[in-house]
């Protein structure tokens, strides 16, 4: 069977840049990949005319001999492959970039250069007032940080560090593979040296090598007014101990605020439930009441009913990051005495007499007293 034209097979025309080459050749090898399209007989055979195709249009001669004398201006060998059903020579540069798509660029990215230091987290319960009006306070944290004697370089002090010669000190050593699909020529991390390049043959006896060490650390916080639980403070470089270098990773602070005896939050407001006696309710009254600032005057008009919420402007949580404060909320719950004395009894009586109101229980008779004691 006579071969596809090239351009044809990218779905490109000829005068098609490097750019739109590439582009085209990496959403058809995304497609076709074999190892996607295990049930289509075909996507091998797709594969390879992709590759094929790839391979000399992606490189300036090869596309000028193509271009000027077609399939027979093309190197034999080319394409073929080394074998039946060969793929020909590959390396990353190229066919690296299926990689790229499949695995997220991990078979190419190495590790071997600075990495930053992982995040941290802290668990942090404060006071009520605390989260209002926020405060400067320090906690301890455990974390890694680079060892002070090596300062990370994982030698005792005075030692050489040598070469590796493995990999000469690029912390890569680079492998040809031949498979099924062509030879590969792959990138791994040096197993002798780790990725780091260097061979330690002293190591730091405070960090026994290791280039950092375990310690607890005092860092210092200041919550803003306004927080409230849930809320996360970033405290940046006070994490984990970069890695060859790497920068520090960061702290986060996870607000939770204890409860508070009588006030409960909704948003920026409080809101208080506050006790009031009947004739407070009755008469009105001005009564003091609790803020979280010490106390505030409250006027009670005459005729309350029992659940009226009053508001007290200002006396609220402050907005977090912002200007002004919520309000305060006053619930007020009409208070029934449990204990009365005579003088008092018969006062309440004469209130209700006089709203034309039957108060007080029936006295019981000897029979009724009998049974109640018999419990009958």
């Amino acid at each position: 069977m006579a071969k596809r034209d090239y351009y044809e097979v990218l779905g490109v025309e000829r005068g098609a840049s490097e750019e739109e080459i590439k582009k085209a050749y990496r959403q058809l090898a995304r497609k076709y990949h074999p190892d996607v399209n295990k049930d289509d007989p075909q996507a091998e055979e797709k594969f390879k005319e992709i590759n094929e195709a790839y391979q000399v249009l992606s490189d300036p001669q090869k596309r000028a001999a193509y271009d000027r004398f077609g399939h027979a201006g093309t190197d034999p060998g080319f394409g073929a492959g080394t074998g039946p059903g060969g793929f020909g020579d590959f390396t990353f540069e190229g066919f690296g970039d299926i990689f790229d798509m499949f695995f997220g660029g991990g078979g190419r990215r190495s590790r071997t250069g600075p990495q930053k230091g992982a995040d941290l987290r802290y668990d942090l319960r404060i006071e009520f007032e605390d989260a209002a009006f926020g405060k400067e306070t320090t906690i301890k944290v455990p974390r890694t940080e680079i060892c002070s004697t090596c300062h990370g370089n994982r030698a005792k002090p005075g030692t050489p560090i040598k070469t590796c010669p493995t990999c000469g000190g690029s912390g890569q050593v680079q492998s040809v593979q031949n498979t099924m699909f062509g030879r590969f020529s792959t990138v791994r991390t040096c197993d002798r040296c780790q990725g780091e390049g260097k061979l330690i043959e002293t190591p730091c006896p405070t960090c026994a090598g290791r280039g950092r060490v375990r310690q607890v650390r005092t860092i210092k916080i200041n919550i803003p007014a306004g927080v409230d639980t849930g809320h996360r403070l970033r405290v940046a470089g006070e994490g984990e101990a970069g890695e060859r270098g790497g920068p520090p990773g960061d702290l986060y602070v996870y607000i939770t605020v204890k409860p508070h005896p009588f006030f409960k939050r909704t948003g920026n407001d409080l809101i208080l439930e506050h006790k009031i006696s009947f004739a407070q309710a009755a008469l009105g009254a001005v009564i003091e009441v609790p803020t979280l600032e010490g106390t505030a005057t409250l006027r009670i008009p005459e005729g309350t009913q029992p659940g009226t919420l009053f508001r007290i402007r200002g006396k609220g949580i402050p907005y977090l990051n912002g200007s002004g404060r919520g309000d305060e909320l006053v619930r007020v719950r009409i208070e029934v005495p449990t204990k009365l004395n005579h003088a008092q009894r018969e006062a309440i009586r004469q209130v209700a007499e006089a709203f034309g109101e039957e108060v007080g229980l029936p006295e019981k008779g000897f029979i009724d007293k009998v049974k109640e004691a018999f419990g009958k």
